[in-house]
Formats: C-alpha cells, sequence, structure tokens
C-alpha cells in the first residue's frame, strides 16, 4: 500500500513540476522581450517578471522538484531488486538525470534575466522549452511501455529526435521574423 501511495506522490509532483517548469520558460520569454523594450516599460516588467519568476521557482517548482523525487526514491528503493535491473528503468534515470541538468540550466537563466543579462533570444528559449517536453515524453512512454519499450527503444529515440526536431522548426516558422 505504502508502495502505491508514493506512487500518486510521485504522478501528481510531476505534473506540478512540469507544469512549474514550462510555465517558467515562458516567462523567460516574456522576460527576455521584456528587456528589450524601452523605459520605464522596461523596469516595470522586468521586475514583476523577476518576481514571477522567483515566486514560481521557490514555490512550485522546486518543492515539486523535491517531493517528486523523494517519492520516486522511496519506490525505486522499496523495489529495487527488481526495477534497477530493468532496461526501461535506466533509460527513466538517464532522463532525469538530463532533467536535473535541464532545471539546474533554468534557474541559470532565470538569474542572469534578474540582473538584465539576454543570453538567449526569446525564439530561442521557445525552442528551449521543447527540450523539457521531449525529456517528458520519453520518461512517460518508459514508465509505461516498459519492457516493450527497451524492445524498440532505437524507433523510439528516433522517434523522440524526429518529434523534438519538427516541433522546433514548428516553433521556429511560427516565430519567424522574430529575434
Amino acid at each position: 500500500m505504502d508502495y502505491f501511495i508514493a506512487k500518486s506522490i510521485h504522478i501528481i509532483f510531476v505534473v506540478s513540476y512540469f507544469a512549474g517548469i514550462f510555465y517558467m520558460v515562458r516567462l523567460f520569454i516574456y522576460h527576455t522581450e521584456a528587456l528589450e523594450k524601452p523605459e520605464p516599460e522596461r523596469s516595470i516588467l522586468h521586475k514583476q517578471l523577476s518576481f514571477m519568476e522567483e515566486r514560481l521557482w521557490n514555490i512550485i517548482t522546486v518543492p515539486a522538484l523535491i517531493l517528486m523525487t523523494l517519492a520516486g526514491a522511496y519506490m525505486l528503493w522499496e523495489q529495487w531488486g527488481s526495477l534497477i535491473k530493468q532496461g526501461w528503468m535506466h533509460v527513466k534515470l538517464l532522463f532525469i538525470v538530463f532533467l536535473y541538468v535541464y532545471h539546474y540550466y533554468s534557474w541559470r537563466i532565470m538569474k542572469r534575466l534578474q540582473k538584465e543579462e539576454i543570453t538567449f533570444t526569446s525564439v530561442q528559449l521557445r525552442m528551449l522549452n521543447e527540450v523539457a517536453t521531449i525529456i517528458l515524453f520519453v520518461v512517460v512512454f518508459a514508465a509505461i511501455l516498459k519492457g516493450s519499450f527497451i524492445s524498440f527503444w532505437y524507433y523510439a529515440l528516433v522517434a523522440f529526435v524526429a518529434m523534438g526536431a519538427l516541433i522546433m522548426l514548428v516553433v521556429k516558422l511560427v516565430n519567424k521574423g522574430k529575434k
């Protein structure tokens, strides 16, 4: 029973975390565009967006990441012998590492924007937002399909890369003419 409670908590905070991280990068896009505006609009928007980013990061995104991680670690620990031997779990854990790197990278972007440093264009940030989407796809497909995922993981990897390229192409086309 504890395992299923942990699984429920894990799923709830996965949803919360991804809602936070998707919105966070959307705020980065708005922040980057705001820093290109003339004064006093620039200062007003910068202050408001910095406040929103800080709140979202500290009240939703980071706590959700911590609770998601703790619940996931508990499930892994509970069923260590069976889960750690499965290939789909290796794929899931690898992409969780990618997610932590993405999380850290997002934190660095937030800190730079708060210092009024623009490191990416809004179009580049829109593309960066799709990296989290691809990570989410891989983790969900690996967790749901389990053993089946491993038997066709080469095809899945090609499909996810192609999907990512297609999404980024669409983002580029939709934002044609923007920086």
